[in-house]
């Protein structure tokens, strides 16, 4: 199947953008102060994040803009498949929610957090323009990090590994087709949840860790890309793509895994003595949730 390609006027008109808002141009909500300045901030060295699926039903939207306003970072890494192109081509979905965490990182990055995109294979099209900034956003296909503590990290998208999106890639898009149908059940699961005032938790996460070829897949992949980044003189390399969050060694390599915006709600923090850590956002709110609940009885 091919490949969409951005034409030259769509590439004019980014460059337009980013001409902007390098003289300090751009929409008047760019500018604007925040009202949620107020906010107890997460502070943290480096963000990783990945797999939000932007324009899909599947975003937990309302999540990634709640941790997105409560973080505080020096460097925030989107690693890939952050804008699903794949399913925008099959039909229009963009809510307003989605529009605004498009917002909170362009004035993320306004503000003076790096904010460096890596595309995966759902935004591939970004990768025509990799080398080049669109505004104050880097767009890299990968990069190497260094964290407090010295160590050098690989980061990358990960498709790189997968021999289905290399070598089948019909087999990628009837499989995209299968998990939608999973996430609109998982979509509708935790609808009925809100009903009964419960928080959210992934059925279909849960389902996929219960089957033994998607956890067999995912350990030879963790394990191959652990080993690519060893070869490449790095200490440890950071991914998405799988969407399974995890941390784990390697015959001295760690591999970090950021997880995903659709299932887990998971991101990979730095901190400023190089300690990494996941945050699980879901788990955060249903903390917060039972807390609420707990303060209302009382």
């Amino acid at each position: 199947m091919a490949v969409a390609r951005i034409t030259r006027s769509t590439a004019t008109r980014i460059q337009m953008i980013a001409d902007a808002a390098d003289t300090g141009g751009g929409p008047e909500w760019l500018h604007a102060p925040d009202e949620d300045d107020h906010r107890q901030k997460i502070r943290v060295r480096t963000v990783f994040i990945s797999d939000t699926h932007l324009g899909t039903p599947g975003c937990n939207a309302d999540l990634l803009h709640d941790f997105l306003r409560t973080i505080d970072c020096q460097t925030l890494y989107l690693v890939g498949d952050i804008i699903d192109g794949w399913r925008l081509k099959r039909g229009w979905y963009w809510p307003t929610r989605h529009n605004d965490i498009v917002r909170r990182v362009m004035k993320m990055a306004k503000k003076g957090t790096r904010v460096v995109y890596i595309p995966g294979n759902h935004d591939e099209v970004l990768r025509d323009f990799v080398g080049l900034k669109l505004g104050d956003i880097e767009i890299l296909g990968e990069a190497l990090h260094t964290t407090a503590d010295g160590r050098r990290l690989l980061v990358l998208h990960g498709d790189e590994f997968d021999g289905v999106v290399l070598y089948a890639r019909w087999l990628a898009f009837l499989g995209d087709h299968a998990y939608a149908t999973l996430l609109r059940l998982n979509t509708w699961f935790n609808s009925a949840r809100r009903a009964f005032g419960l928080p959210y938790w992934s059925l279909s996460a849960y389902m996929k860790k219960r089957v033994k070829n998607a956890v067999e897949f995912i350990s030879r992949f963790e394990e191959a890309v652990a080993h690519a980044a060893r070869d490449l003189g790095a200490d440890g390399v950071v991914c998405g793509h799988i969407h399974s969050a995890e941390i784990r060694e390697f015959s001295g390599m760690t591999y970090y895994n950021d997880g995903d915006w659709v299932e887990s709600c998971t991101a990979l923090v730095e901190h400023f003595d190089g300690r990494m850590e996941l945050l699980d956002w879901a788990e955060r709110a249903r903390q917060v949730a039972a807390r609420q609940r707990a303060l209302a009885g009382a």
